[in-house]
C-alpha cells in the first residue's frame, strides 16, 4: 500500500512580494512570474496522487491550487468547498457520482494565512529598513517570539495554524490520503517546525521558496522528506 504524502507548497509570487512591500494579510495576487512559479511547482508534483486540499483564504495561495494542479496527471480539477456559508455551501452541491470523482476538493481557511504584519503592512522593506534600522527590521522578520508593531509573531502564528493542522489535516493523512497545504511562508513554516520538530533557531532560518513543492511521506504519526 502506498504510504500517504504531505505536500507543502509556498504560493508564487505575488505582486507586493515583486514590489518588495510587506503583504501579511492585505489579500493581493501573484505577479505574472508567481503565475509561472506554481505551474512549474505543479509539474514536480504531477505524478503524486491528491485527495484533498487546504488553503489560506487569501487570494495569492487560493490561485495557486488550480495553476499547480493544471498539469496533473490525473486530470482532476479542484472543487472549492464553502462548508458552514448557508446558501453558498446548499446550491453548490454537485449530484453526479461521475463528476463528483473528477473533483479534488479545496477548504480555505483563515488559519492558515500569512503572519499578520502589523503596522509594516504596505511599507517598502528597504525603506522600513532605512527608518527602523536594518538590525530591528531583521528581529521583526527573523524572530520566533519579537512581533512587528501590531503584529503577529511567528510563534503567534503557529499557536493558530498548528491546532488548526492537527484537527482538519492529519486525519485526513492518518486515513491515508494525501494531502496538498497551499499556503505563506509563515503558516507553512509554522507547520514544518512541528512535523521536523525544529528549533526556534532553526525554524527562523528555514527558507520556504515561493512555488517550490516540500515532500513528505506519512508513515504511523512520522513525516519523512521525499
Amino acid at each position: 500500500m502506498t504510504k500517504p504524502k504531505l505536500i507543502l507548497l509556498r504560493h508564487g509570487q505575488s505582486a507586493w512580494n515583486k514590489a518588495n512591500l510587506f503583504t501579511g494579510w492585505v489579500d493581493i495576487p501573484m505577479s505574472e512570474e508567481g503565475i509561472q512559479e506554481c505551474m512549474k511547482a505543479g509539474k514536480k508534483i504531477a505524478d503524486v496522487p491528491i485527495d484533498v486540499i487546504f488553503t489560506s483564504s487569501l487570494i495569492r495561495a487560493q490561485m495557486t491550487v488550480p495553476l499547480a494542479l493544471l498539469h496533473h496527471k490525473s486530470g482532476k480539477i479542484p472543487v472549492f468547498l464553502h462548508p458552514g456559508q448557508g446558501r453558498v455551501e446548499e446550491w453548490g452541491g454537485v449530484y453526479s457520482e461521475e463528476a463528483q470523482k473528477q473533483l479534488i476538493p479545496v477548504y480555505q481557511s483563515w488559519e492558515l494565512n500569512e503572519r499578520m504584519y502589523g503596522r509594516l503592512q504596505g511599507l517598502n522593506k528597504a525603506e522600513t529598513a532605512q527608518k527602523y534600522g536594518a538590525e530591528q527590521v531583521h528581529i521583526w522578520r527573523r524572530s520566533y517570539d519579537v512581533k512587528p508593531p501590531e503584529g503577529e509573531s511567528l510563534k503567534m502564528t503557529a499557536e493558530r495554524t498548528l491546532p488548526y493542522f492537527k484537527k482538519n489535516i492529519v486525519p485526513y493523512l492518518e486515513k491515508g490520503k494525501t494531502v496538498l497545504i497551499a499556503a505563506h511562508g509563515n503558516s507553512l513554516r509554522s507547520i514544518a517546525m512541528y512535523i521536523e520538530n525544529l528549533s526556534q533557531e532553526e525554524v527562523v532560518a528555514l527558507e520556504l521558496p515561493t512555488g517550490e513543492p516540500r515532500l513528505y511521506t506519512f508513515d504511523r504519526g512520522r513525516y519523512d522528506r521525499s
